[in-house]
């Protein structure tokens, strides 16, 4: 009985951790929207290099989450997460010190560093502390974190840039590093690595791993899943604020309408993450993507104050339970020895499309591309999104057992932690 509470309040003490590490991180990537916004004015920029601010903090995601994944599967979860959290930690401070457009690049690039690296072993540390039946719901509870860090990014953004300067939100980005820190203490990693610990495989033949025919259907339409639906994010999301200014409101304004519409990013999580173990990840997966194509069309299309935020926070809505399903469906995938591997090369895919969203975004802007334009290309990637979805994925739920007790529970979750892919139905 001991055991049991100790295990659980392990965990609770791991999630939580793990939360406020996305908490920052999302908090940091929100924030740069509004940052843009305000350096637009600021320094002149021009759209193109106000879209590389998003980009180069991508480049650097995408890096990130193919050293991170793959060193987490050698020398632990915890720790790799520890070190991210400080990295982008640190440099989000140093940032605020930025007076060139070149010298705040570099900065973000090491902050993407630091932010692409920790997503994907956070989602695979999670999972692999609670039995199979629950991951897909815990890791979707997880990313709703995220939302919680994109509303504060919009408050602080609200409240406090108008008065302190867009540098105090990046010297508030650096608070993480207190996170790391207390990460260094007692922090457990997960069983699943320590099981395997003297077994372990070289980084290479881990990464090969994911196109063995075993794997290679599923790490094909997770790439292509990825792509698109991180192109869309951050090629919509990182210009919102921008795109409001441009529409003829007020900063403040634009501010404002943005943080009305990100508060439906929390019910958005929280519905995916009920319907998860409902109704399967799949499903879920291609039901939001179709409701979030729908609502990026009728953004782009909206002629009045009302549809506009009407249909944005729809968007919100569907395309954050979109990303939350995302992280669950992709851990889902692969077994303990190459999990943070596949997880964060999956990551990795992604953060080309999230490299050439805002690039993308901000020529078309350049070129006097309409709105309805560069919304209708978002409504026709989530669509190929769905349809990838639809052709090569699998369902990956597993059902509860019919009795469970503690023991079992336990019992449960290492005997499942190795079922192959291919026997999930």
């Amino acid at each position: 009985m001991n055991s049991d509470n100790t295990k659980s309040v392990s965990f609770r003490k791991i999630f939580v951790v793990a939360g406020l590490s996305w908490v920052f991180d999302a908090m940091d990537v929100g924030i740069i929207s509004f940052i843009a916004a305000a350096l637009i004015g600021e320094w002149n920029l021009t759209p193109q290099e106000a879209g590389w601010i998003g980009s180069v903090n991508a480049i650097g995601m995408l890096i990130g989450a193919i050293v991170a994944g793959s060193l987490a599967d050698r020398i632990g979860r915890n720790k790799v997460l520890m070190y991210t959290v400080l990295l982008f930690s640190v440099m989000s401070g140093l940032a605020a010190l930025s007076t060139t457009l070149a010298v705040f690049l570099v900065f973000r690039f090491f902050i993407g560093l630091g932010l692409g690296g920790e997503l994907p072993v956070a989602s695979t540390l999670v999972s692999e502390h609670v039995p199979a039946h629950k991951r897909g719901r815990m890791v979707v509870l997880l990313e709703s974190f995220w939302a919680v860090g994109w509303i504060l990014s919009a408050v602080i953004a609200y409240f406090i840039m108008p008065i302190w300067g867009w540098r105090s939100t990046l010297i508030i980005g650096a608070l993480p590093a207190i996170l790391a820190i207390y990460m260094r203490w007692g922090l457990p990693d997960s069983p699943a690595f320590h099981k395997r610990d003297k077994q372990k495989t070289s980084v290479w033949k881990n990464m090969k791993s994911l196109w063995a025919p075993k794997y290679a259907r599923s790490t094909a339409m997770l790439w292509i899943l990825w792509l698109f639906v991180m192109f869309s994010y951050h090629g919509m999301f990182l210009w919102l604020p921008s795109m409001m200014v441009m529409k003829g409101f007020t900063l403040i304004k634009s501010f404002g309408y943005v943080l009305l519409m990100t508060l439906t990013q929390l019910p958005g999580f929280f519905s995916a993450a009920w319907l998860v173990e409902k109704v399967g990840r799949k499903f879920v997966l291609i039901t939001y993507l179709i409701f979030a194509a729908v609502s990026a069309f009728f953004f782009g299309t909206a002629d009045s104050l009302s549809v506009l935020i009407a249909s944005g926070m729809a968007l919100s809505f569907f395309y954050l339970g979109v990303t939350g399903t995302t992280y669950a469906y992709t851990t889902d995938h692969y077994e303990s020895d190459i999990r943070a591997t596949g997880a964060g090369m999956a990551n990795a895919a992604g953060r080309v499309g999230a490299i050439a969203g805002p690039l993308v975004v901000g020529y078309m802007i350049a070129a006097n591309v309409s709105f309805t334009a560069i919304f209708g290309m978002f409504f026709a990637a989530c669509m190929l999104a769905a349809l990838n979805v639809l052709i090569l994925g699998k369902e990956t739920r597993v059902p509860a057992p019919v009795l469970e007790t503690p023991e079992t529970e336990e019992e449960g979750n290492q005997e499942k932690e190795n079922v192959p892919v291919n026997n999930f139905m």
